[in-house]
């Protein structure tokens, strides 16, 4: 598990963040502090991290990056711990665009997919 603050390669993502799943990396996203943790087999263990590291709950948000796939469906926004009726998000899924074009920005920012 590692918490991203600068920018990584899509390479560097495939060799250091592919340890427990051959072809996805989880990833937690802070919308506010724009960083994110990576490589875990549980998102719940990357948003602990994160909650170590002094992110605030309400700002986390879990995500699969597929580095094999187009960039277009490089991130998908689902995970458990994005279950939160108390934020209106009651699927596992992101539902609220304004997040879900944050997290594309950070991630935009954190790793160079290349072409």
């Amino acid at each position: 598990m590692e918490i991203i603050k600068t920018k990584i390669t899509k390479k560097e993502l495939i060799e250091k963040y592919l340890n427990y799943f051959e072809t996805v990396s989880k990833a937690v996203v802070d919308v506010d502090k724009e960083i994110m943790a990576v490589d875990a087999e549980l998102h719940s263990d990357l948003e602990t991290l994160l909650l170590e590291n002094g992110s605030n709950h309400e700002n986390l948000w879990g995500i699969n990056l597929y580095p094999f796939k187009e960039k277009t469906d490089f991130i998908e926004f689902t995970s458990l711990i994005n279950i939160r009726p108390s934020q209106n998000n009651r699927s596992m899924e992101i539902e609220n665009n304004d997040i879900t074009e944050k997290i594309i920005k950070i991630v935009g920012n954190l790793v160079d997919y290349g072409n």
